[in-house]
Order: C-alpha cells, then structure tokens, then sequence
C-alpha cells in the first residue's frame, strides 16, 4: 500500500478510535448520572454501540494495512451486526422486567401504554382463574 494513504487511513482510524472512546467514557458518565432505570439504559444502549461500531472501523482501517489471518474486517462487521441485534432486545428485556418490579420512576413517563396491557392481561388471568374454579 501507499504509505501516503497508509497514513491518512492511520489517523482516520485514530480519530474512531478516540470517537468511540469518548463515546463510551460518556455512556459511563451517563450510567452514573442518571436518575432512574430507563434513562440509564439509555445511556448503556445508545452510545455504547455507537462508540463500540466506531472502535471497530477503526480497528477494521487499521487491519486494512497490516496483513493477518487471525482478525479480518468481516469478523469486526460480524461483531458490529450481532451487538446491534442483540442490544435492544436487551434493553427491552430489562426495561419490561424494571417496569414489573417498580424500579422505573412511572413520574418520569410521559405516556405509558404498557400499563394498560399489564392491566388486561391481568384481568384476563384473573377471569380464567374464576373460570376453571
């Protein structure tokens, strides 16, 4: 490769690498900071993502001038896909389970339509207990 354009793609790397890095540092930040469950989830889903896809394009420029058989780019893309798949189904998961067991602020909510559901399929549950009686 050129070593004009090896250099350019090493400083375009560093700067994902420091975006997603900063991007990171500032999820952390917003973990501690925030006041309740849904906003820190938050915190923990948005930019850690983003942060960790911009660590892995520039780990991806980097690999593109240095030969390997180990690592490849579409092992970081494969990691990239599976950490988008898999996040918000997480969140989803625990945002459920926090609404559940009160350990969200329902102050903070401005609609909440899972309410409505709970209360259904409670009553629901509660006629075929009657039923079956």
């Amino acid at each position: 490769m050129n070593e004009q354009l090896t250099l350019v793609l090493e400083w375009i790397a560093m700067l994902f690498l420091l975006a997603g890095a900063l991007l990171t540092f500032i999820a952390g930040i917003g973990m501690v900071r925030f006041p309740d469950l849904l906003s820190r989830m938050h915190a923990a889903s948005k930019p850690q993502v983003l942060g960790l896809i911009f660590v892995l394009i520039g780990l991806g420029l980097e690999l593109l001038s240095v030969e390997t058989n180990v690592f490849s780019v579409g092992s970081l893309i494969l990691v990239a896909l599976f950490q988008i798949v898999t996040i918000p189904v997480a969140g989803h998961i625990a945002a459920r389970v926090g609404y559940r067991t009160d350990l969200i602020r329902r102050d903070l909510l401005s609609v909440d339509e899972l309410a409505e559901q709970i209360d259904r399929q409670e009553r629901e549950e509660e006629e075929a207990r009657l039923r079956f009686r």
